[in-house]
């Protein structure tokens, strides 16, 4: 209880801390049956971090940020920690100072800092311990003082979700796509692209969060068929019809004209959900999981901290949200294996392929392509994510999210064109060196 007691307190001490014209922090979720703190932000971000003792406080600068507080800001904790406080170390840093209460320490090897991306950060803390106190006075000591400063481990970025070691950035296609982004600057786009093969990537605001709009129906999906594997939900078990459960009659699907009662097999439902996008089949599906409050746990669990459901679907004000980020990273855990076992993920895969909407990534797709993915719109929205295989067998991963001017259809035409340009970059045969 301590230790998360600190965590919390450190990431909402970040949180008030976020620049105005830098880095911001999206979100942080703390797992205490794994130890980890997951930090988000909308740019890229190289924290460095160390220990000073008497007393023991943990040091975090985040160079490239602003405070939006000239003063350093003080907050009295108590029980393991003694006091948190931030300001500026200078004018591109700011400083977080985590001091821990008299008879309490954490050893340096016992604290990681290890980046999926430069603007997704994992701390993993094993334990803060007690240690025997005796009746010396605990002085308070200036962190700019000279003291000795205990470095903290920063892992070098190597892997994207923990499971795809990450390549290099496509600064070819990157400049293409600035060239088409400048023809449609009344888009506000987030995307990211990922090359299984090599590890190489797109990534334009890619932790930006977004509605979600439908998109949030792809980690739902797969979330119901983490019950299938654990037994706990039977493809074949019988979802009523619940008046609560209906969506608003301007929604997606056809459920929502069926009277109250109306009997569906969980994997009829489910399949409703993508392939016509169906706003009620997706409430009884989330009523089945027991929930907003349990997915969202779940999602937080796999490392997606941009996705979370507030309200059920159709959700028309935009409240839940997601990534492009996120939607990538859980089509990396699908691909390799981490969420799903092999009859399972064959079925999603199978259902996502079904998706009735083929206007926006699979419109920018070459013949013999195969694309498994989740579409999403709202008026003020359009979104799309998935995996795609070529004819040659080569497989990368996209998530997109635009907003856009409200009904404007020249959202759908940004999306397949960026897909165009993307597919078509990744088609090419590469050349390489060959022995003389």
């Amino acid at each position: 209880m301590r230790f998360s007691f600190l965590l919390v307190s450190i990431v909402s001490l970040v949180l008030l801390s976020s620049p105005v014209k830098a880095a911001r922090l999206q979100s942080w979720y703390f797992d205490p049956v794994q130890n980890q703190l997951d930090i988000t932000t909308d740019s890229g971000v190289q924290p460095r971090a160390f220990l000073i003792n008497n007393p023991m406080r943990l040091v975090i600068d985040l160079p490239g940020t602003t405070n939006l507080d000239d003063n350093t800001v003080r907050k009295s904790l108590g029980s393991a920690v003694r006091e948190i406080r931030f300001g500026q170390v200078d004018s591109q840093t700011t400083r977080l100072v985590i001091e821990l209460a008299p008879g309490y320490t954490v050893s340096p090897e016992k604290l990681l800092i290890q980046g999926d991306s430069s603007s997704h950060w994992i701390v993993k803390f094993s334990s803060i311990e007690r240690v025997a106190f005796g009746d010396a006075q605990v002085k308070d000591v200036d962190t700019n003082s000279g003291e000795e400063q205990i470095p903290v481990q920063i892992s070098d970025i190597s892997t994207f979700a923990g499971v795809v070691p990450l390549g290099k950035e496509l600064s070819q296609l990157n400049s293409q796509l600035k060239t088409l982004m400048a023809r449609y600057s009344f888009l506000s786009p987030g995307m990211f692209f990922l090359d299984l093969d090599t590890g190489n990537y797109l990534d334009f605001n890619g932790e930006k969060v977004f509605s979600a709009a439908s998109t949030i129906k792809f980690p739902i999906l797969v979330a119901l068929f983490q019950e299938v594997d654990a037994g706990r939900v039977k493809l074949n078990e019988t979802l009523v019809l619940r008046r609560d459960l209906k969506a608003e009659a301007e929604g997606s699907g056809v459920l929502q004209y069926k009277p109250v009662g109306t009997r569906l097999s969980v994997l009829a439902t489910a399949t409703k959900m993508i392939t016509i996008s169906d706003n009620t089949a997706t409430n009884m599906i989330i009523d089945r999981l027991g929930g907003k409050a349990k997915l969202n746990q779940r999602f937080r669990s796999w490392g997606l901290q941009n996705t979370v459901i507030r309200n059920l679907l159709g959700d028309f004000k935009g409240t839940n949200t997601t990534s492009p980020k996120d939607l990538v990273r859980l089509s990396a855990l699908i691909t390799n294996n981490k969420l799903l076992n092999d009859t399972s993920r064959s079925q999603v895969l199978g259902i996502m392929r079904r998706v009735e909407n083929k206007r926006l990534l699979p419109a920018g797709l070459g013949k013999g392509a195969v694309i498994s993915h989740k579409t999403g719109t709202l008026g003020v929205l359009l979104g799309d994510a998935g995996i795609i295989e070529l004819p040659s067998g080569k497989r990368y991963l996209a998530g997109i999210l635009v907003k856009r001017p409200f009904g404007d259809t020249r959202a759908r035409d940004f999306i397949s064109q960026v897909s165009k340009l993307v597919y078509g970059y990744l088609d090419q045969p590469r050349v390489t060196s060959l022995p003389q």
